[in-house]
């Protein structure tokens, strides 16, 4: 169940219901009543704001099977600042190969 599923990935990251409501701009009862499958049918935008949180995608809270990796929710918060201040995908890979390139020049 989902619930269950964002129960487990709370506690791995040692995040307090309070914590993940907090960070997600969500209440904090609607969690712990999803956490305890009281609630069973979370909306897409209530599992788009919990689901970066959490690290994950939210494939991955629907399907824990879909063997999608965890991806740590600073990274995903970078992203999405670099997304916002307007950087291309094609420059944010050119910055990678620079940054290679830099790596294997010293």
């Amino acid at each position: 169940m989902i619930g269950d599923r964002v129960k487990s990935l709370r506690k791995e990251k040692k995040m307090s219901l309070t914590e993940l409501a907090d960070q997600a701009g969500v209440a904090k009862s609607y969690i712990s009543s999803l956490e305890r499958n009281l609630q069973k049918n979370p909306s897409i935008q209530f599992l788009e704001k919990i689901a970066p949180v959490l690290g994950v995608t939210v494939n991955s809270l629907l399907d824990p099977d879909s063997g999608e990796k965890n991806v740590d929710s600073e990274w995903v918060n970078l992203a999405k600042t670099a997304m916002e201040s307007g950087i291309s995908k094609e420059q944010f890979k050119e910055f990678i190969e620079f940054n290679k390139w830099r790596i294997n020049q010293k």
